[in-house]
């Protein structure tokens, strides 16, 4: 070659050299780097929508932020005091608090609102309104702004102002419908409250409005104002009475200051949810502890007087939701580390694989002069042209596929992925080719021997596993965060990989004695292939496959744990399927259980009777639950639900006994012997002949099961239970209707819909999810990527093999019993680390959180528990089988189509 000549440049020869092993690494990274950037993102996202969530859908009372300051003193005069609570005095203040607002809290305008208000509520005199127990009612006046903005009219118009002073006796107002329906007023009405020095102060009612959104904060921050409520006396037996709301012009704010009502001026603020994060938990339990009690509090008082007050319920809801997330994100944390791990263990399989199949061609560039940095950095770079652009490119997929959260951990994550994929081939070939070397020695898995650095290392990383998973049972999950912990389930798939890997030889140098005298070759040759696999090309593989088996079986487990507890809470809450109970305690209409019979999907109908029993005759209270039913009927709705079965036989009558089926508690009280009990319709004698901890009718609690036939009285049936997991709850719930009024249907699959519900559990599951498939896809990705890389050998051997007579039958048995080794070992091994993962690991992971929205536990008896799914360990497992023998027919047949002598070329490298 001339002086000035230059060769062919590296990367773009090995690229076309070899276009699909660049396209498939590029797919790998762009997919690893993809999960890596959208699992901060949607972790962000759905710990977001929790708390935004959170924050709407709790009740106004608890969530706004009401600024109180008492009106001006008596010591000034009338006139100022007057000019003090008129709504321009009071809108500047409101404009001035919203802007002192600590970050990340922000006004909702929309909903919030401001004015003067009774802090008593005032005694209603006229004779004519509603008195439950002879009590007059009772209202509570607010001069509020944004009526208008708010309300409809339905009746009459809006309350408006003259020239109203402190001695003003006489102002409009205005009353929801709901008011005015309970309380029988309407436009024109007019009301006589008490509490004033000379007379009582007359409200004329000019409109009656409808809330547009009645359960915003406007109207509901002070319920009373859109919905009358019952309220009792302290007093014994208590008295009822009603309380109630009237809406005054806000011009009309001075007549309450010559009363007694304790008027007092109000700012309430609507906390805005639009842009809060999942981030701002923190800060936003600081902002309001300022506000309430701190330098918050000081500023405001600048602006509304120096007794103001700002009080709030916003600090329990969003320490309820923070202690949710913390009890829910160290679960997550397990997951998501499981997931990175598994893809760390694929991506350094890929380089090691990528090493040792080019490990000629680098130990011959090494003994011809080749310099560590320069065979090195051609590595880089021919690694990087394929890597960066996909982990950009996941990158930009992740962006787009979740739009929360900050950009920099998903950046951070994609970056992370693109810098191990374009470091893991040329740190492995520099290692491996540290000093020149003049011939290739032995490093198949029957001659390889570990060493001591290896041996050292094992043991490292034993230790760290059994510390992760002492820690894990002794700790649990809540608040430790310990990356060793989240590490548990993928340092024992580690260990069992590792342990796998040195036992791995033995069984096929005992198979390949047996083989060996056997007629055919088939057996021989792949046992002894198989044993003869580089020891790097065999480890890996099997690394990745066994870390990625363990990490789905033990999501697909956690998942299962959660559906378990929720399916078991909906089934406590409502008994059966459905339940059909009357509002009213009246018997339920006769023509329903025809009706609901033959709704479809009903497989069993059973009506249930309850009455309420004394123990002894000398019992003045009956607090035992009698529960009367058909016997047949209801027996195979228990066998049907699993909740306290029994023989139907066991609810039989004789001698003037009823055989009874009770709760523990029950049956300790009343022994097994005949007892008299006092129903409702009288006396009956009954003996427990069987005891149950749960049953249909009363899913928790205390209960007696008799014939319903045996009981006295004329009392029918007030409870109807139907059994068919898909009964159609459309036409359940129209033929209830049709049935008559007075009825409320539970159905079981609305309650376990309504304990998924929340943002946070939502988003748990999905990462969950996503660790299952992700460890399932890895496992495959591993097995096909240790398969492919063989694929040249096998197909050469192949070659030669068929040249000495070997048909195509015998080829194809050869590489698929060459690969099934292996598989078996992953898959077996996968199936028994995951069972013993999910046993030492289930004492310490908590999913009731995870499980159940209000996550303390007692929903459920025993609380939601992580056991091992028969179908998170079979199926990965089956289809790691699967897909080996299905990858070697496939080299086989395709191997099959091309000519020995395109197999046998000396010197090629592809």
């Amino acid at each position: 070659m001339p002086p000035n000549a230059q060769g062919a440049p590296w990367v773009r020869t090995r690229l076309r050299t070899a276009p699909w092993s660049a396209v498939t690494f590029g797919v790998l990274v762009l997919v690893t780097a993809f999960l890596a950037a959208v699992l901060p993102r949607a972790v962000e996202a759905y710990e977001t929508d929790g708390l935004r969530e959170a924050v709407a859908e709790a009740s106004p009372e608890s969530t706004v932020l009401e600024l109180k300051a008492p009106p001006p003193g008596l010591e000034r005069p009338e006139a100022a005091r007057a000019d003090a609570v008129l709504p321009e005095a009071l809108a500047a203040v409101d404009a001035q608090a919203r802007t002192l607002l600590p970050g990340p809290l922000r006004a909702d305008p929309a909903e919030s609102a401001y004015g003067v208000r009774t802090g008593k509520s005032l005694e209603a005199l006229d004779a004519s309104l509603p008195r439950p127990d002879g009590l007059p009612p009772r209202f509570t006046l607010l001069a509020q702004s944004g009526a208008a903005g708010h309300a409809t009219v339905r009746e009459g118009r809006l309350p408006t102002a003259g020239a109203v002073s402190v001695d003003t006796r006489s102002v409009e107002g205005a009353v929801t419908s709901d008011t005015a329906r309970t309380l029988r007023l309407r436009a024109g009405s007019t009301l006589s409250l008490a509490g004033f020095p000379d007379g009582p102060l007359t409200v004329r009612i000019t409109g009656v409005l409808e809330p547009r959104h009645p359960q915003r904060s406007y109207w509901s921050a002070e319920p009373v104002l859109r919905t009358p409520a019952l309220a009792t006396t302290s007093g014994r037996p208590p008295q009822f009475y009603w309380e109630a709301g009237v809406l005054l012009a806000p011009g009309a704010a001075p007549a309450l200051l010559g009363g007694q009502g304790e008027p007092e001026k109000y700012w309430r603020i609507a906390p805005a949810t639009g842009r809060l994060t999942g981030s701002d938990t923190s800060a936003l339990l600081a902002a309001v502890a300022s506000l309430e009690d701190g330098p918050g509090l000081v500023r405001m008082r600048g602006v509304a007087g120096p007794t103001a007050q700002l009080s709030t319920g916003l600090e329990q809801v969003i320490g309820a939701y923070a202690e949710t997330r913390e009890a829910i994100t160290p679960v997550v944390a397990v997951a998501a580390f499981g997931i990175a791990a598994v893809a760390v263990v694929v991506l350094v399989m890929a380089a090691g694989l990528a090493a040792a199949r080019r490990d000629e061609e680098l130990a011959l560039l090494r003994a011809r002069g080749g310099s560590l940095r320069g065979i090195g950095g051609r590595l880089l770079a021919e690694t990087a042209v394929p890597a960066v652009p996909a982990a950009a490119c996941g990158l930009l997929l992740a962006l787009l596929v979740v739009d929360e959260g900050p950009p920099l951990p998903a950046v951070l994550g994609a970056g992370a992925v693109a810098l191990l994929a374009c470091a893991g081939l040329p740190v492995r070939a520099v290692v491996a080719h540290r000093r020149p070397r003049a011939h290739r020695e032995r490093d198949d898995l029957a001659h390889a021997r570990p060493g001591a650095r290896r041996t050292v290392a094992e043991l490292t990383v034993l230790v760290l596993a059994a510390g992760s998973v002492a820690a894990l049972r002794r700790r649990g999950t809540e608040g430790s965060g310990d990356v060793l912990v989240s590490a548990a389930p993928v340092l024992v798939g580690v260990v069992a990989a590792l342990l796998l890997v040195r036992l791995y030889p033995l069984p096929l140098r005992w198979a390949a004695g047996p083989a060996g005298r056997l007629r055919g070759l088939v057996g021989f040759l792949s046992l002894a292939r198989a044993g003869r696999s580089p020891a790097a090309v065999a480890v890996l593989p099997l690394l990745a496959l066994l870390t990625a088996l363990t990490m789905a079986a033990f999501g697909g487990s956690v998942l299962t744990g959660v559906a378990d507890a929720r399916d078991r809470a909906a089934l406590l809450e409502a008994g059966a399927d459905a339940r059909i109970d009357t509002t009213d305690g009246d018997p339920l209409p006769a023509e329903l259980a025809p009706a609901v019979r033959g709704v479809a999907g009903v497989r069993q109908v059973t009506a249930v009777r309850f009455e309420f029993a004394g123990e002894r005759p000398s019992d003045e209270t009956r607090s035992l639950t009698v529960v009367g039913v058909e016997p047949g009927t209801y027996a195979d709705v228990a066998r049907r639900m699993g909740l306290g079965s029994f023989p139907a036989g066991r609810l039989g009558a004789g001698g003037g006994v009823l055989d009874a089926v009770a709760s523990p508690e029950v049956a300790e009280r009343l022994g097994r012997a005949p007892r008299r009990i006092v129903t409702d319709g009288g006396p009956v004698t009954v003996r427990i002949t069987a005891v149950r901890p749960r049953t249909p009718a009363v899913p928790e609690g205390e209960f007696l099961l008799v014939d319903a036939a045996g009981l006295k009285g004329r009392g029918g049936p007030t409870t109807l239970l139907a059994a068919g997991a898909g009964l159609d709850a459309k036409a359940l719930r129209a033929a209830v209707r049709g049935a008559g009024p007075g009825l409320s249907v539970t159905l079981r699959g609305e309650e376990r819909a309504a304990l998924s519900d929340s943002p946070l559990q939502r988003g748990a599951e999905r990462i969950y999810l996503w660790a299952v498939v992700a460890g399932a896809g890895y496992a495959v990705l591993a097995l096909v990527l240790g398969l492919l890389r063989a694929a040249p050998e096998r197909a050469a051997l192949l070659a030669r093999l068929r040249t000495l007579g070997l048909t195509t039958r015998q080829g194809r048995r050869l590489l698929g019993l060459e690969a099934l080794p292996q598989a078996l070992l992953a898959a077996g091994g996968g199936m028994a680390v995951g069972w013993a993962t999910v046993g030492l690991l289930s004492p310490g992971v908590d999913l009731d959180r995870l499980a159940l929205a209000d996550a303390s536990g007692g929903g459920v008896p025993g609380g939601a528990v992580l056991r091992a799914d028969v179908w998170a360990l079979a199926l990965p497992a089956a289809v790691t089988v699967l897909l080996a023998a299905a990858v070697a027919v496939a080299q086989a047949w395709w191997a099959g189509r091309r000519t020995p002598i395109t197999h046998l070329r000396a010197g090629d490298m592809r």
